[in-house]
């Protein structure tokens, strides 16, 4: 059975993109980081190429090949919170320096990678019988930017 893996093509940085996720997730490591060799396109030799890391167990291959591709919403990272300390911890984390929030919980960090933060609670509203008061949370939560859990909860119960 082969092993899935996301792969991700930075212009630059690479390296210091794979350092600053495992300094952010829980469970995080850099696996194995491979230099450049002479005669890549776009890449100085012995600058680092092929870094693989894993963010709590998920593999992820980062690529730092220049400009040819470049990184871009249709691809996120779905970070999952319990509480709302640890979505405000992530959010404010991962967009400092550079980063820019977007809607519905959706951020682009500095590197140019897209993450959603979202509270584990989200799934239990969405998931709850009362369809209008899914209606009225998933109203709330297109209003958004960062998820908050207390006006989720809120406009659910219909408050």
């Amino acid at each position: 059975m082969g092993r899935v893996r996301t792969h991700l093509w930075f212009a630059k940085d690479g390296h210091e993109a794979a350092q600053f996720y495992v300094s952010v997730i829980p469970n995080s490591r850099i696996t194995n980081v491979v230099n450049a060799t002479a005669g890549i396109p776009d890449v100085p030799e012995g600058t680092p190429f092929v870094i693989e890391l894993e963010l709590d167990g998920h593999a992820v291959t980062i690529l730092t090949a220049g400009p040819a591709f470049t990184l871009d919403e249709a691809f996120s990272f779905y970070l999952s919170a319990e509480t709302q300390d640890e979505v405000d911890h992530y959010w404010d984390t991962l967009i400092a320096d550079g980063g820019e929030p977007s809607q519905c919980g959706w951020l682009k960090d500095r590197y140019g990678v897209s993450w959603q933060v979202v509270p584990k609670a989200l799934d239990d509203i969405m998931s709850r019988p009362d369809a209008a008061g899914v209606a009225r949370a998933t109203q709330a939560m297109l209003q958004m930017r960062k998820l908050e859990i207390a006006p989720l909860e809120a406009a659910y119960a219909g408050e």
